[in-house]
């Protein structure tokens, strides 16, 4: 790998011996993947709120555990501030004390969960605790190099925004923090941001369900491919295009989708394919909407839920409001819970405008921080889920165990209300 001056130096150790085992991690990474270069970024985001069980194991020392973890290291280094603008994703649980024991938390995880960030702030890492930046404002600039983890968030910033990240890990988004600088390769080259696969839609796709669907068809037919739609004739709101890649990166392992006309780096699907042809051409209609609903609800069986999840990746203050909507003058059923899951931000701004009492009153809860698939989090004795997102029911009933409906998110509400799931295919 060739190396500026500067690097060198800090490999050398010019900056510390943190920033020196970080510049060798990231050159070992990037060697690996065969990048001849580093390149500067200045926008991070990790996940660096331990879970119980880590923190204990290093005693509460998390410059041993940061050492490990994020260095690769044996040897205990002292964690300096960070060099590149870095933000914290989601965490294993909602810190709020009036939700820890619906979590299976008590108060020792509280009190560790607020040691580490007082730990993480003190090194200059934001604490936004969110799968969505983008929604709190860390929304990255097209062509801006970035190192972030969170596959929903990296199909994201890469495609409707035209930031350029690969999906980093723990270690990876440690080192870059530090160095700011992340391997030259993947999604940072022109070349490998060029669609390689053509979607031709041939059904409307015209609400949050629909793009889920379509999402999951999608993630599952180019696997971490770069697919390129054609046919999407109804702009898509932002949390349209969330749910989609969201789905896409799940049931697949997409990073970068074009639509033309919409996302960053696509005004035709000649310039989406480089002017290249298709690896492959798939279709989705009819027949190929309704084998994706049946795919995606084959853990549902009964259809006395009760749990509701709704909020992954996190909502926006836009789906509050519409879930507010939903609840007015109703409330959930005993026996069942409704979770509602935010970025701690938008949570704020719930608060202000009623919004989280709403909730509570109907019986709900809005929380914030984590996610029911990130931190293992679901109410005691949870059988039945029913969520609106096609990530969480994909991935919630093979980690915890549970059935799963995935619907629309008027019939999650109603479920919650009712204790039934009686969504289906319109």
């Amino acid at each position: 790998m060739e190396l500026t001056d500067s690097e060198k130096a800090v490999l050398d150790g010019s900056e510390g011996i943190a920033r020196q085992k970080a510049m060798e991690l990231i050159v070992k990474y990037g060697t690996a993947l065969g990048a001849k270069r580093l390149v500067d970024t200045n926008n991070v985001c990790g996940q660096m709120v331990p879970e119980r069980g880590r923190y204990e194991a290093f005693a509460g020392d998390l410059d041993a555990l940061y050492s490990r973890y994020g260095l690769d290291s044996d040897e205990v280094v002292q964690f300096p501030k960070v060099k590149a603008f870095t933000c914290q994703l989601e965490t294993p649980m909602d810190p709020d004390p009036e939700w820890l024991a619906a979590q299976g938390k008590d108060i020792v995880d509280h009190d560790h969960y607020l040691e580490s960030e007082q730990w993480l702030s003190g090194r200059g890492i934001e604490l936004m605790c969110t799968c969505t930046p983008y929604q709190v404002g860390n929304v990255p600039v097209k062509g801006e190099h970035c190192a972030w983890m969170e596959s929903s968030a990296v199909v994201y910033i890469n495609s409707v925004l035209g930031a350029r990240t690969n999906c980093e890990g723990n270690a990876s988004a440690a080192a870059s923090m530090l160095v700011g600088k992340t391997p030259y390769w993947g999604f940072h080259t022109e070349e490998h941001r060029i669609g390689t696969h053509l979607i031709i839609i041939d059904t409307p796709i015209a609400n949050f369900e629909e793009w889920g669907l379509l999402g999951y068809y999608v993630g599952n037919a180019v696997g971490d491919s770069v697919p390129v739609l054609d046919g999407i004739r109804v702009v898509p709101t932002r949390d349209e295009l969330k749910q989609f890649g969201a789905a896409t990166a799940s049931s697949g392992g997409v990073e970068m989708y074009h639509i033309p006309g919409v996302t960053a780096e696509a005004r035709s699907v000649d310039e989406a394919l480089g002017g290249r042809k298709p690896l492959e051409v798939h279709h989705y209609g009819p027949v190929e909407r309704r084998q994706t609903y049946t795919e995606i609800n084959e853990l549902g069986d009964n259809v006395n839920v009760d749990f509701i999840m709704l909020g992954c990746p996190h909502y926006s203050i836009e789906q509050v409001e519409q879930v507010c909507t939903l609840l007015d003058g109703k409330h959930v059923r005993d026996g069942v819970n409704l979770w509602v899951f935010v970025p701690r931000a938008l949570k704020d701004l719930a608060n202000r405008n009623g919004y989280t009492q709403i909730i509570k009153k109907a019986g709900g809860a809005l929380m914030s921080d984590s996610c029911p698939a990130l931190g293992h989090l679901m109410p005691k004795g949870t059988t039945v889920m029913a969520t609106d997102s096609a990530k969480q029911a994909h991935y919630l009933p093979s980690i915890m165990g549970i059935e799963a409906w995935y619907g629309t998110t008027k019939e999650c509400i109603d479920a919650a209300i009712n204790g039934r799931w009686e969504g289906e295919l319109k």
